[in-house]
């Protein structure tokens, strides 16, 4: 299916009636703007390889035109926006200090944001030591420098004080039977570590939410589907149904809750554990997985926290856990709210030439080797320069390429259903011919039986009809189940016509769930707790290390009893512990006993095994 542009004016009649209502989290800083002061308060610099960057065009003289023709584009070159420019710790410091004791003269708690849980008290040990690792890593892998958010927000201030204007960029395009709206959010800067915990800060952001329309007959336009975007999650998890109860709706214009920092989006208000995982090595990884496969499938212990660990698939083991706050109690954006969107910017106009000119990054290059603090890429381009998928393929990126509009879906089960009845048709003629050959080689294959001088003749002939009807065995089987496809898709057929419809999220495998009251209620002393326990495990390893080499193994597993008796009693899992300590206890002995009783055990079973099959002889005598 190719995408076809849909006319301007068309487009943006479309992008107004269905654009979308933005709730952000309380200590927000950063809105939807238009990239044209965004750009014209950068600086665009390059970079190549082992060589230190270069600028390009400084502050105030770069445009959207100069963005479209990327000077000096070469192999190997790497072009980046500057948003702000390297100032004094010092200064930025206390100019901080200054804001914040002007904030509290005023009394201004209104954008104030509180983190709520410790995101350490959600997880266990082993997440907390990544979580520790990762922490250390920042310092040395490339980042954006910490003052960056503080600077950005002064910039971006200072653009809204000379024109308050919230946009986003649209556009529309036709593919398949699917009308596709596509509303593109740029951010200045994504502050979720520096303000409020999270994994990783850079400068600019581009976020995206999709609305898919149908076209009927009479050329009226309905929405069936809403995509949003959130970190990892893509495919069929990514979209809903419009009828869904979860894509909440103020008339015709989708409600988005805008991830803190993140600027990710949610169908849902509340607060989204997040988890960036860390692959270990492949020895390490299948040990783990052995180990976790065992403990859960065989001896079927769980963690008992009833989420997703209980489930079929256990989490990874190496994950850096993260929390996106997504409350929706700060501002909001959108029709009918104080902060009303400007006409969007379409990206497929001509002004727009920058969306496919410039591969660029949209702010800092900070040279990280996870790339989480490096500033995104546009629209249209990946970090590698390739096009995105959801820009030529936007069906195909929400998993609608597999799904027909509801215009088109009855024909097309009615359609499909002719091609298998056709089909199984041709199969009956087929296996019908076959049968009869079949019947035919057989008989020849039996008057041939025995005579000697025909050997050779028989065998060839006795290989093609066991090929013949091992080929019309399979005709028959494929029948049966084209037969049954085919009542299926009758049966689906009639349901659409009585005006039936599949579950709204029968086609999602991985929902994506804020945190529940129940999970997200703890008490202080756990998460004081969560956030100290790894290093007083540290404290205590080179404690033991220092002063109990006498007695060194006692001494880590009476800490390692300590450490895990607290933590299962923070965590509310002392009963889970115990059980768990059980069974560990219960295969240890099984093993001890196994070692020191070996060739007895197996005397033992080849002795039970002789009984059992006499005692069946005999019992089948007596019958």
């Amino acid at each position: 299916m190719t995408a076809e542009h849909v006319e301007a004016d068309a487009a943006m009649t479309l992008l107004r009636r269905f654009e979308p209502l933005m709730h952000f989290t309380r200590g927000e800083r950063f809105y939807p703007m238009d990239v044209e002061p965004y750009v014209r308060s950068c600086s665009l610099w390059v970079q190549h390889a082992d060589e230190e960057a270069v600028c390009l065009v400084p502050r105030g003289e770069l445009t959207s035109e100069d963005l479209a023709q990327q000077p000096q584009d070469e192999f190997g070159a790497t072009h980046f926006l500057r948003f702000t420019d390297p100032q004094s710790f010092r200064e930025l410091y206390s100019r901080r200090l200054r804001r914040k004791h002007v904030s509290e003269k005023r009394k201004e708690p209104d954008n104030v944001f509180r983190a709520g849980r410790g995101r350490l008290a959600r997880v266990g040990y082993l997440s907390r030591v990544v979580d520790a690792l990762y922490s250390l890593a920042l310092l040395a892998r490339g980042r954006l420098p910490g003052e960056a958010s503080f600077a950005s927000s002064i910039r971006y201030q200072h653009i809204m004080s000379e024109r308050e204007q919230y946009r986003y960029h649209g556009r529309v395009l036709r593919q398949g039977d699917w009308i596709v709206l596509q509303y593109w959010f740029f951010y200045a800067f994504n502050d979720w570590r520096s303000g409020f915990y999270g994994a990783n800060d850079h400068e600019g952001d581009w976020e995206k939410i999709l609305v898919y329309l149908s076209e009927s007959e009479t050329g009226e336009v309905r929405p069936e589907w809403a995509a949003y975007a959130a970190h990892d999650y893509k495919g069929d998890d990514l979209r809903r149904s419009w009828d869904d109860p979860e894509l909440e709706k103020v008339g015709e214009h989708p409600i988005v809750y805008v991830g803190a920092g993140t600027h990710a989006s949610y169908y849902s208000r509340g607060e989204y554990l997040t988890e960036l995982e860390i692959r270990p090595p492949s020895p390490i990884a299948r040990a783990v997985d052995a180990i976790r496969s065992l403990w859960r499938k065989r001896l079927h212990q769980y963690s008992g926290d009833g989420t997703r660990s209980a489930q079929n698939e256990a989490p990874n083991l190496f994950v850096v856990p993260f929390v996106d706050y997504a409350r929706g109690d700060g501002a909001a954006v959108g029709p009918g709210q104080e902060k009303e969107w400007e006409p969007p910017r379409l990206l497929d106009s001509p002004s727009s030439a920058w969306v496919s000119g410039y591969r660029g990054l949209w702010g800092f290059y900070a040279q990280d080797p996870f790339e989480g603090e490096d500033a995104p890429a546009g629209p249209m381009y990946n970090h590698d320069k390739s096009v995105r998928r959801e820009w030529y393929d936007p069906v195909g990126w929400a998993g609608l390429d597999k799904v027909p509009t509801q215009t088109e879906a009855l024909r097309t089960i009615l359609k499909q259903r002719s091609d298998v009845v056709t089909r199984c048709a041709m199969l009956r003629a087929e296996i019908e011919q076959k049968s009869d050959q079949l019947k035919r080689l057989g008989v020849e294959v039996a008057a041939m039986r025995g005579q000697s001088h025909l050997l050779a003749s028989y065998e060839a002939k006795k290989m093609q009809l066991d090929e013949l009807s091992r080929e019309v065995e399979q005709l028959r089987a494929q029948l049966v189940t084209d037969k049954t496809v085919s009542e299926s898709l009758e049966g689906y057929a009639a349901q659409l016509q009585a005006g039936e419809r599949e579950p709204t999220r029968a086609h999602i495998s991985r929902a994506l769930h804020p945190v529940s009251d129940d999970e997200g209620r703890t008490g202080r002393v756990a998460e004081i707790w969560a956030a100290v326990s790894v290093g007083l495990m540290l404290i205590a390893l080179v404690w033991i290390i220092m002063f109990q080499r006498q007695a060194i193994y006692s001494a880590l597993v009476s800490s390692i009893a300590l450490f895990a008796l607290l933590e299962a009693s923070f965590r509310g899992r002392l009963a889970n512990l115990v059980s768990s300590v059980n069974v560990g206890l219960g295969m240890l002995a099984a093993l001890i006993i196994a070692y020191e009783f070996f060739w007895q055990i197996v005397a033992l079973a080849v002795l039970i095994v002789g009984i059992y099959v006499l005692w069946d002889n005999l019992r089948e005598l007596r019958r």
